[in-house]
């Protein structure tokens, strides 16, 4: 019998970015309709499968996506639809690897839905590139979402704390500017795509701090001082202000979290 874990490999295992996307958003449906299916047990793999393209940069090597033109908006949306695929692959890794630890069966729930609309959200913004002309693949991307995953594949706190709750938070803080520039452009098409997904990612950041929290509980932590300490230990350098803090409170995410971490205010 198909189990939840087995799903999640599945989606792991498949290269191409479209048809993860579209398995992803087909075993959440299939999850849902299953009350009673097991969440077993897998080896998922340290590093997902990923198509031949995009070439992947270092993140200081990556080109500056500037200009007005139909490829220039195109690599932008590209660079978030990347991201996308990435966090597909977080949240089945999330459910297969971490089947020891506990959690609720509300823990699965939520990263099958986090999981599922990771997948629309790449749809979405394939189908937007595509009317721009281009497609997944046609321009370089990093890896540095996934790196930040493979360091903490042993750590579940650290996982909640740098992924969810410091990587996609960052989104939060980066897509309202993105939302602006395509509508001063007046690309109303790719406005209502980013808003989808600023919208969809507040609950993302809330999932992986509700998690968060449910660790210190059976831990018996202090939810703010143990997340700084995982962030302090398992990233790389400091926060980047400005924080979007109205969509960080609606996930429950206070700036006396996050603030103490950041860089200055002035800092490039």
């Amino acid at each position: 019998m198909t189990t939840l874990s087995d799903l999640a490999l599945t989606i792991l295992t498949t290269a191409d970015a479209a048809e993860k996307a579209r398995l992803s958003r087909e075993a959440a449906a299939l999850w849902r309709a299953a009350p009673h299916m097991e969440i077993g047990q897998v080896c998922p793999p340290d590093h997902p499968a990923r198509p031949e393209k995009p070439e992947l940069l270092p993140p200081t090597e990556m080109p500056r996506r500037r200009g007005t033109s139909d490829k220039a908006r195109a690599a932008l949306l590209h660079a978030v639809q990347h991201i996308e695929l990435n966090a597909i692959d977080l949240a089945w890794d999330m459910v297969a690897r971490f089947t020891d630890e506990g959690f609720p069966r509300a823990f699965y729930d939520d990263w099958v839905q986090v999981g599922d609309e990771e997948g629309k959200h790449f749809l979405l913004l394939r189908d937007r590139v595509a009317e721009l002309g281009y497609e997944y693949g046609d321009f370089p991307a990093h890896n540095g979402l996934w790196e930040a995953a493979h360091s903490t594949r042993d750590n579940i706190a650290a996982r909640l704390a740098v992924v969810p709750m410091v990587l996609e938070a960052r989104g939060l803080d980066v897509t309202p500017a993105m939302i602006e520039r395509f509508g001063n452009l007046g690309d109303t098409a790719s406005v209502s795509v980013l808003k989808v997904i600023l919208s969809e990612e507040i609950g993302h950041v809330a999932t992986g701090n509700r998690w968060f929290k449910f660790i210190c509980q059976k831990q018996g932590r202090e939810p703010k001082a143990y997340w700084q300490k995982m962030v302090r230990e398992n990233f790389r350098g400091l926060l980047k202000p400005p924080f979007n803090e109205e969509a960080r409170s609606a996930a429950d995410f206070p700036p006396d979290y996050y603030v103490p971490l950041s860089a200055p205010q002035n800092a490039s």
